[in-house]
């Protein structure tokens, strides 16, 4: 260094800060070990230059960090042990560059005896500067101003018979771009004895060869294309004896028609074959593919094909609009039914149930009116179909309301397991009253799911003693959440279990099935998308959410933080949260608790409040292999969410949470939900 610094030819680059500064900003942040790491001082004589850069570790983190996650980390970890030998260095430039560029090796071997010239400019990506270097020291040099630390050997007199051993050995892939058939096969034939796979590509509508030795240890070379010449034999014929074998290797008949005519010109109108650089580019393309394939032990099998631009380009076609989703909402009233009994059933299937899913079948006669539990319509959140019961028992209370505001309120009985139905509810259709529940016939009719965020504000004292009253009424106990931090934590709760909810494929997909877009052919069931009150764009956005190969990815990342975000948003803003729970644990029981439910968000609605249901992943699970038969993969991690919730909730020893309602000042729903007439029947 001090040799060099006193040379007042050699210039010092050293940028070293802002580099230090991408490092830092990197996410997640970079251990202290690799902040920590030395720096190094990089000379490049042929540009008489010094540059400083950061150390290896921390030079390759920043460098590939736009990889991730079309690359994961721990991808790239692997990708860079591989030792990658490249073949030919007019083509192969390219390639070589694009594999360091891509951090797909941490070693590669350069062989090419040829000079560079100014007609392989037309497709190498070097500079007139180079001429008359080495092809495969012009590559080297610059992978070196690329990458300093990828290691890179040249074997400037090519490859022959004697070193063709020399440059296979050791190596974990071949790119081979040679121009000399003989080579070709004497490279495959080391390669095969080695194991060695081999991939090649070719400058005419993306052929692109694999050839997987390593697999295959008995595979014919070049696909057995040649039959059996072998390297020896090839190299002893002359160039005009070997055009028939390179054409019966090509498979000249699937060839484009230029390149083709162009043979019959090489020596006559053309010094030689034609390549150009799009071309090769696009060899490189794929054979970085290839290469990362190999790499990470995805699939790649022997085998040839092409990616044909050309073709591509002949088939352009319209791309296909999505048709207009309305924005508004479709007029939709509640249905009704005639007679008494039929008011009655009507309001009990405008009872809430979770994805509204209706899991009821009722029956309304002239004297009793019959809610039985259906599990056909259950889901894996519904365990042990405790979401159902809690649906059934919403379904009574209503019921019950609209009985007393028509003067036939008789008595009311829950039962489980009758005549095989789990859990059934009967309602007497007799003279009787109850002025209270009658109050809240208008009020339960009005009744709706409110998803829009709304603005947090202080729910007054005498509200929240009224809705305790209510759901104690109903034999339930009523927890609400009015400190900031408390809905704070609530609120991160509950977005990470709404992210494992997205990861959980089974959950996933019966979250999407239970969607209604505009236009769908079920919409009486399911949650109308509009109802979510998303922001603009949000419904392409939730065209992403909605593919499980996505899902898929950020579930195999670890990742996916963000699939949480907007369900911890909405609970920030809630004013505050109604958490209902209940002793003991029969559908029965659970039944109940649906029932204070339903009193409490028809009051607090009156009252003048935005109410949104929240049933966490976890909510219905009792233990360990509930919560295993939910996500056995976050099992652990919904069963610690789940301890903390319950500490947040502060329910009585013995209770169970029925559901949690968030409450927020905002305007009316977009959407209410519809329900379906199937479900019911007039006796």
């Amino acid at each position: 260094m001090e040799k060099l610094r006193a040379d007042p030819a050699i210039e010092f680059i050293d940028h070293r800060e802002s580099q230090l500064e991408e490092l830092r900003g990197l996410r997640p942040p970079p251990d202290g070990e690799l902040l920590a790491e030395p720096g190094r001082w990089v000379y490049y004589p042929w540009r008489r230059t010094v540059v400083a850069l950061l150390g290896p570790r921390a030079f390759r983190a920043v460098r590939l960090d736009r990889n991730r996650n079309v690359i994961t980390t721990a991808e790239q970890d692997r990708l860079g042990t591989l030792r990658v030998g490249v073949a030919g260095l007019s083509v192969g430039h390219v390639i070589a560059h694009t594999l360091a560029a891509q951090g797909l090796c941490g070693e590669l071997r350069l062989a090419d005896f040829d000079s560079l010239e100014l007609s392989n400019l037309n497709r190498v990506p070097a500079t007139v500067l180079d001429l008359g270097l080495n092809k495969a020291e012009v590559a080297a040099r610059r992978i070196a101003e690329l990458d300093p630390y990828v290691a890179v050997r040249v074997l400037d007199a090519g490859l022959t018979a004697d070193n063709v051993d020399e440059f296979l050995d050791g190596l974990d892939i071949v790119v081979e771009v040679c121009d000399s058939l003989d080579i070709k096969v004497s490279v495959r034939e080391g390669a095969r004895r080695r194991r060695i796979p081999v991939v090649m590509p070719s400058a005419d509508r993306g052929l692109l060869d694999v050839e997987r030795f390593d697999l295959e240890p008995q595979r014919p070379i070049l696909h057995g294309l040649l039959g059996n010449v072998d390297s020896a034999k090839l190299a002893a014929l002359s160039s005009r004896e070997k055009v028939p074998h390179m054409i019966r290797f090509l498979e000249g008949e699937k060839f484009s028609s230029r390149p083709l005519a162009s043979v019959l010109e090489i020596d006559r109108t053309l010094s030689t074959w034609p390549q150009v650089s799009a071309d090769v580019i696009l060899g490189a393309t794929t054979i970085a593919e290839a290469v990362r394939r190999f790499g990470v032990g995805e699939n790649l099998q022997s085998g040839r094909t092409r990616v044909d631009v050309g073709w591509a380009l002949d088939h352009l076609e319209e791309p296909q609009i999505p048709a207009d989703r309305p924005a508004t909402p479709v007029e939709y009233s509640d249905p009704t039914l005639p007679c008494v009994p039929g008011i009655v059933a009507a309001a009990a299937m405008r009872a809430p149930s979770a994805s509204n899913a209706q899991p009821w079948f009722i029956e309304a006669g002239p004297d009793v009116l019959t809610i039985r539990l259906a599990p056909e319509h259950t889901s894996t959140l519904d365990i042990g179909l405790r979401a159902s019961a809690v649906a059934l028992g919403a379904a009574l209370f209503n019921a019950k309301v609209a009985a007393a505001a028509q003067h036939v309120l008789g008595p009311a009985q829950l039962v489980d397991d009758v005549d095989g139905v789990p859990l059934q509810a009967t309602l007497q259709l007799r003279a009787g009253n109850d002025p209270d529940l009658a109050a809240l016939y208008e009020p339960m009719l009005a009744r709706e799911t409110n998803r829009r965020p709304g603005m947090p504000g202080a729910v007054g004292a005498d509200t929240i003693a009224l809705l305790r009253t209510v759901a104690e009424r109903e034999g339930a106990h009523l927890h609400v959440v009015t400190d900031r931090d408390e809905i704070a934590g609530v609120a991160t709760i509950l977005g990470a279990a709404d992210r494992t909810r997205y990861l959980t494929p089974q959950l996933h997909a019966e979250m999407v099935s239970e969607l209604r877009w505009p236009g769908d052919a079920y919409p009486d069931t399911g949650i109308d998308v509009l109802s979510l009150e998303l922001e603009p764009g949000g419904l392409a956005l939730a065209d992403i959410l909605k593919r499980p190969d996505v899902m898929a990815h950020l579930a195999k990342w670890n990742a996916g933080t963000v699939l949480g975000e907007d369900t911890r948003q909405r609970i920030l803003a809630s004013s505050a949260l109604a958490i209902i729970s209940i002793a003991g644990g029969t559908l029965t029981d659970y039944a109940l608790g649906g029932s204070a439910v339903e009193a409490t968000w028809i009051v607090a609605q009156r009252c003048g409040l935005g109410v949104q249901p929240v049933s966490p992943v976890f909510l219905y699970a009792r233990d360990t292999e509930d919560l295993t038969a939910l996500s056995a993969p976050f099992a652990d991690e919904l069963g610690q969410l789940q301890r903390e919730f319950l500490r947040l909730g502060h329910a009585p020893d013995g209770h169970v949470p029925v559901l949690m309602l968030r409450l927020a000042f905002s305007n009316p729903a977009s959407v209410r939900s519809r329900r379906s007439l199937d479900r019911v029947r007039l006796l």
